[in-house]
C-alpha cells in the first residue's frame, strides 16, 4: 500500500509510511542544540548568499534584491535587477556568487520571466555587483545567459536553484513546470538538472552533448520540482525535490541517470491517479529517502562547519509544509532522516554562514531571517 495523507474536515490523517523508516519525532524545544536569534525581516524572501565581507544578499520574490548588514540588521536595496513575472511560485529566485567573485564581482540571479501571451519560464542572468558607500549598490551589465525551453503556461515549478562546483561549472535545477512529460523529453530542458559553463553554455563533456540543442545542457533527467542542490566534501552532488501527492525525495545525483518522473514516483497525482512506485521500474534511479507525509523541501546544504561538529557531512533540509529543519545522515550510498527540528513557520532556505552558524529564512510576508548558533 502506498502511504497517503488525507485531508478531512480540516484534519490530516497520515497512514503509515511504506518507503523507508518512519520519520523521527521532532526534537523537543529544550533539547535543540542551537539558540535562535532574529536578525531582520523581509517580504517573501526566496534566497540568500554571503559576500566575502560578511554581508548578505537576499532576494524577495516580488522582484527586489536586498543587501543586509547582519551586525546592524539594516538592509538596502540593490538596483538594476531584471523584471520578474511574479505570481504563484514565480518571481525573483536564487542568487549566487561567481567562484572568482573577489576578482570579477559577478553574481548570478534566477527568476521567472514572462513570454508572449500567458507563458512563463525561468531565466538565469549574471551581472557585476557594484556596491556603494551607503550600504547599497546596483547590478551592472546584466546579461541573460540561460532560459527554460519552452516557456509554458502556469505559475508553478520553476526550480532554478544555482550552484557552482569546485571546477567552476555552474549547476542549475530546472523543474518541470507541472507539465509532467517534459521531464522525460530531451528536446526540452524542463525537469532536468543542468551543468553549464559560467557563461551559460553547456559544459563540453556533459553526458548528452552529442545530441546537441538543449539536451547538451543536461546532466540528469526525470525530476519534478528540484529546490535543493548541494555538494559534499568529495564533490558528490545531492538534491531534494518535491514529490506530487506524497513522495518527496532525497537523491544522490549520478551522471546521465534518469530519476523516473512522471513514469514512477513514490507519490501519486493530486487528482488521485496512481503513479507506479520506483521499485516497479529498476532502470530508474530511486530516492535514498522519500517522505509521505511530505516535508516540502525548499533547500538543501551539506554541513561542513565547526559549530555543529556532529552534523558535519550531513544534509540539512529546509521544509515548507513541515515547518522544519530536517537532518539527514549520509552513509556512503545510503541515507536516513535522523532529526527534525520544528521551527514553527514555513522555512524557505537554510545556508551555512562563514563561521559555521546556520542561517534560516522564513517564507511569506514579514518573514524572519534567523541565525542558529550552538547553545552556550
Amino acid at each position: 500500500m502506498r502511504p497517503v495523507a488525507l485531508a478531512l474536515l480540516g484534519l490530516t490523517l497520515a497512514l503509515p509510511a511504506c518507503h523507508g523508516a518512519p520519520a523521527p519525532a521532532p526534537v523537543a524545544e529544550d533539547a535543540k542544540p542551537f539558540a535562535v536569534n532574529e536578525i531582520a525581516r523581509f517580504d517573501q524572501p526566496w534566497a540568500m548568499a554571503f559576500l566575502p565581507d560578511g554581508r548578505l544578499l537576499v532576494t524577495e520574490k516580488p522582484g527586489k534584491l536586498k543587501l543586509l548588514d547582519p551586525n546592524t540588521g539594516k538592509s538596502r536595496e540593490i538596483t538594476g535587477v531584471p523584471q520578474v513575472a511574479y505570481g504563484g511560485q514565480g518571481g525573483f529566485g536564487d542568487v549566487a556568487l561567481h567562484p572568482q567573485y573577489a576578482q570579477n564581482h559577478l553574481i548570478y540571479v534566477s527568476y521567472a520571466e514572462a513570454g508572449d501571451g500567458d507563458v512563463r519560464g525561468a531565466a538565469l542572468a549574471r551581472a557585476k555587483l557594484a556596491l556603494d558607500a551607503n550600504g547599497g549598490g546596483a547590478l551592472q551589465d546584466l546579461q541573460v545567459i540561460w532560459r527554460q525551453q519552452p516557456k509554458v503556461t502556469g505559475e508553478g515549478h520553476f526550480g532554478h536553484r544555482i550552484l557552482f562546483d569546485r571546477d567552476g561549472y555552474l549547476w542549475l535545477s530546472s523543474s518541470e513546470r507541472q507539465k509532467f512529460d517534459p521531464a522525460q523529453d530531451m528536446k526540452t530542458n524542463l525537469g532536468k538538472i543542468l551543468r553549464l559553463r559560467d557563461d551559460g553554455t553547456p559544459a563540453p563533456d556533459n553526458p548528452f552533448a552529442a545530441q546537441g540543442g538543449v539536451a547538451a545542457q543536461v546532466w540528469t533527467l526525470g525530476h519534478r520540482n528540484v529546490l535543493g542542490v548541494a555538494f559534499d566534501a568529495k564533490g558528490q552532488l545531492w538534491e531534494t525535490e518535491m514529490g506530487p501527492r506524497g513522495g518527496d525525495e532525497f537523491n544522490r545525483i549520478e551522471r546521465g541517470k534518469n530519476y523516473g518522473y512522471p513514469i514512477v514516483s513514490n507519490g501519486d497525482h493530486y487528482d488521485g491517479r496512481t503513479i507506479p512506485d520506483h521499485d516497479t521500474r529498476r532502470e530508474f534511479r530511486a530516492p535514498l529517502v522519500s517522505w509521505t507525509p511530505v516535508i516540502s523541501p525548499s533547500s538543501t546544504i551539506i554541513y561542513s562547519g565547526d559549530k555543529f561538529p556532529a552534523w558535519r557531512g550531513n544534509a540539512l533540509i529546509s521544509g515548507l509544509s513541515s515547518q522544519a529543519l530536517v537532518r539527514v545522515q549520509i552513509d556512503g550510498d545510503t541515507a536516513r532522516e535522523v532529526e527534525r527540528f520544528d521551527m514553527g513557520q514555513r522555512i524557505r532556505q537554510v545556508v551555512q554562514g562563514p563561521d559555521g552558524d546556520l542561517w534560516l529564512i522564513e517564507d511569506g510576508p514579514d518573514a524572519r531571517l534567523l541565525r542558529l548558533s550552538p547553545k552556550g
